[in-house]
């Protein structure tokens, strides 16, 4: 494979593909390197993207992946990117293979890595019966007995979007609340059930939540578990001095560039909007500005 391209992408599911087929009509020789292990492969269905609602993630991203290649300047390569460095000439990328990729301009659509909590049976369940997203998944468990594992003013929100869906809410601050009097009272205004205790286990059938088992031994029936947990980037971006935001996200501005020229960004390791629809659109216009200052440092 030869190692110069216009861009390289370091991810190649829904945003880095979606980049990479408004490059390719663009007649721009673009690299993707992808490691295959995108964040919701747990996942059974996905949902809230029109003409793919209810598909399997794999088959959302194989299609794209198949019409993306019919483009003959994008090309894929499977890998994972363990350095990035900037030169007089770009970029260079290298693998974890020790392979080495140079291109003008750098996307980044390498997602984020999840963080599971210390709690048996959590990571089994994740992406399945425990979930993040009231937006991608909170159809399917409507008017379902819920729980939320989260705390503070974050939780308080989040509940807000939930009990649209379920009235059957219990939050778990998994310790100490750290909820004010105002948040308590509207909890209590709303029947909403606030437990302290700290989850021993998440017992499931294949994935399928039943109930947690808490520290203390108590047993609580529960068929859907929303959890707002930590995160970290899926690669070393400190090492290119691009800046992450209070959250741990990539800073980007409008045009989804960062704080390093030539390096720009897109889908979930920017935002915490994390829908296969928000990281298409986002890939899509990162591979359209992409090609814009192309454009114009060429013509």
């Amino acid at each position: 494979m030869e190692n110069k391209f216009d861009v390289i992408i370091i991810g190649g599911s829904y945003s880095g593909l979606s980049a990479a087929m408004a490059l390719g009509r663009s007649l721009r020789k673009v690299l993707i390197i992808d490691s295959g292990k995108p964040c919701n492969r747990q996942t059974p269905y996905s949902h809230n993207f029109i003409t793919h609602d209810g598909k399997t993630p794999k088959e959302i991203s194989e299609l794209a992946k198949e019409q993306v290649l019919k483009y003959e300047t994008v090309k894929f390569h499977n890998g994972v990117v363990v350095k990035t460095s900037k030169n007089i000439k770009g970029f260079e990328v290298e693998t974890e293979s020790n392979e080495k990729f140079y291109a003008k301009k750098l996307i980044l659509a390498s997602g984020i890595k999840d963080i599971m909590p210390n709690i048996s049976g959590f990571a089994e369940c994740w992406g399945i019966s425990v979930i993040h997203c009231p937006y991608c998944h909170g159809y399917e468990v409507k008017g379902k007995v819920t729980g939320i594992l989260s705390n503070g003013d974050m939780a308080f929100d989040f509940t807000k979007l939930v009990f649209n869906l379920t009235k059957d809410v219990t939050l778990f601050t998994n310790g100490r609340s750290t909820l004010n009097e105002s948040q308590i009272e509207k909890f209590n205004q709303n029947k909403i059930k606030i437990v302290e205790d700290e989850i021993e286990e998440i017992v499931h059938e294949n994935g399928q939540i039943q109930k947690v088992i808490l520290k203390n031994g108590k047993e609580i029936p529960l068929e859907a578990l929303y959890a707002k947990i930590p995160f970290e980037q899926n690669i070393n971006v400190e090492n290119l001095g691009i800046e992450l935001n209070e959250q741990g996200f990539i800073k980007v501005d409008m045009m989804q560039k960062t704080n390093i020229e030539g390096v720009f960004a897109c889908g979930d390791n920017v935002t915490m909007m994390r829908s296969v629809a928000n990281t298409v659109a986002q890939g899509n216009f990162a591979g359209a500005v992409v090609n814009k200052e192309l454009s114009e440092e060429e013509f």
